[in-house]
């Protein structure tokens, strides 16, 4: 008689406990894994994808002390999304759109200065300055810096002026930031892009004290940039004015150029910058590409965060600025300001098609920025609404900005040269300070709360 055998579940599934956890665990690595995917797929970002340079551009000594960690994002995914061509078709097209520009795409004609001019700049009346908003006479002459020379070797000037297509510029000053290599390039994008990076004495200082450069050679190279020594001395006393030069007056020191790209030192591109001005500028038809504020749309929300969080240190002044904008036409953010989609951009990466619009809105910016202080947000949305010919803008949203360019803290460490802070200067009762006094932009606060 045969033996009757049991069969029973097997014990590692007899636990009810142990089952749960393996399926929480397996759904946990599927939705991790998901995640991490979810973002790129959604966006569809892509870096150059012909043959891109694997290898790093420049290996820095240990002592230069880059940051090695970037700013956490603020948005994790991307609900506006990008699409960029095909490498060989976008550097193909651009090439055409370079050799098909006019010799003259500027078509501005500047006011003039000499070589032993007192001041870089003119730094004009307001009412003088609001005279040029309007320019619809070709034969006026446009106040735009460089009314005595840029400091800078004739041997620089020369490669700039031969730069004729494509021009990545960046600037540290005060040794404020570390030199960063962008990522992602394609195979021929350093035949048609040039990448400089000006520095004052400070800076280069320190770069020469890392071993960096060498002073054996005229062409001073870290990675793809080369670097441009400015004498400071002979400009603005505040570092950042002198910043301002090259990131707004691009069209002037690459006069030949026929698009750039303007990335702040803290800021390192992840994508092929062919790939950016593809996407953002050209196929957008557009004289400008530059990224909406993560927080604030109108301009009085970045004034007083400028003054609360002490970004410039004269309080007063932003006071009679937003002020002189207010009493001159500057109004809130509506969506009769379309389509322009913000007043306030988040200027790191200004991605621009030299042309009369453009130059001309980047002249008249600068010329604010001298007369106050080089917050450049500030007196962005004023510049752009008031002047005439009109601006053509992509005001892209955070995510794009966030995923195309990695963003690090500035330097820590400053050296004895670099100029310290200087003392906040309180504004008085009024336009930040609000103690029942009336003041210029009274009917700009009722429009922008709707009261």
């Amino acid at each position: 008689m045969g033996k009757h055998v049991r069969t029973s579940t097997p014990l590692l599934f007899q636990s009810k406990l142990l089952c749960s956890s393996l399926s929480y665990l397996f759904l946990s690595l599927f939705f991790a894994f998901y995640t991490s995917l979810s973002p790129a797929i959604k966006c569809h970002f892509r870096s150059s994808p012909i043959d891109p340079l694997q290898s790093p551009l420049f290996i820095y000594p240990q002592s230069y002390g880059q940051n090695k960690h970037p700013i956490p994002t603020i948005k994790s995914s991307c609900n506006s999304p990008v699409f960029f061509s095909d490498y060989s078709l976008v550097l193909d097209e651009i090439r055409r759109v370079i050799e098909n520009s006019s010799s003259d795409s500027n078509g501005l004609r500047y006011v003039q200065g000499n070589e032993n001019g007192e001041k870089f700049g003119m730094n004009y009346t307001t009412q003088k300055r609001l005279s040029y908003y309007d320019h619809r006479d070709d034969g006026i002459e446009i106040p735009c810096g460089f009314l005595k020379k840029f400091p800078i070797s004739d041997y620089d000037r020369i490669a700039m002026e031969s730069c004729n297509g494509v021009v990545v510029v960046s600037a540290i000053f005060g040794n404020h930031d570390k030199i960063r290599q962008p990522q992602g390039l394609g195979y021929n994008t350093l035949d048609h892009v040039c990448f400089y990076m000006f520095v004052d004495n400070v800076t280069i200082k320190q770069l020469y004290f890392h071993n960096l450069l060498s002073r054996k050679t005229k062409e001073n190279r870290i990675g793809v940039w080369r670097i441009v020594e400015v004498s400071s001395e002979e400009l603005y006393e505040n570092p950042a004015m002198n910043g301002v030069i090259p990131k707004y007056l691009v069209h002037r020191l690459f006069p030949n150029s026929k698009y750039s790209i303007w990335v702040d030192a803290k800021m390192q591109l992840v994508v092929d910058p062919l790939l950016l001005l593809h996407s953002l500028v050209i196929m957008e038809d557009v004289d400008m590409a530059i990224s909406k504020h993560p927080f604030y749309v109108h301009t009085m929300e970045e004034a007083m965060a400028t003054a609360r969080w002490k970004k410039w240190w004269d309080v007063d002044s932003l006071k009679i600025q937003i002020e002189t904008y207010c009493e001159n036409g500057l109004q809130p953010w509506s969506s009769e300001k379309h389509p322009y989609t913000s007043d306030v951009p988040d200027s790191a990466i200004i991605l621009r098609k030299h042309g009369v619009r453009n130059n001309l809105f980047s002249c008249l910016l600068f010329n604010e920025l001298e007369a106050f202080n080089p917050r450049d947000q500030l007196a962005f949305a004023f510049v752009r609404d008031q002047m005439n010919p009109k601006m053509k803008i992509n005001m892209f949203d955070v995510e794009v900005f966030e995923h195309v360019a990695s963003e690090y803290r500035h330097s820590i460490k400053r050296g004895p040269d670099v100029i310290q802070s200087i003392r906040t200067k309180r504004a008085n009762l009024g336009l930040l300070a609000n103690g029942g006094i009336r003041t210029k932009c009274d009917n700009y606060f009722e429009k922008m709360w709707d009261e």
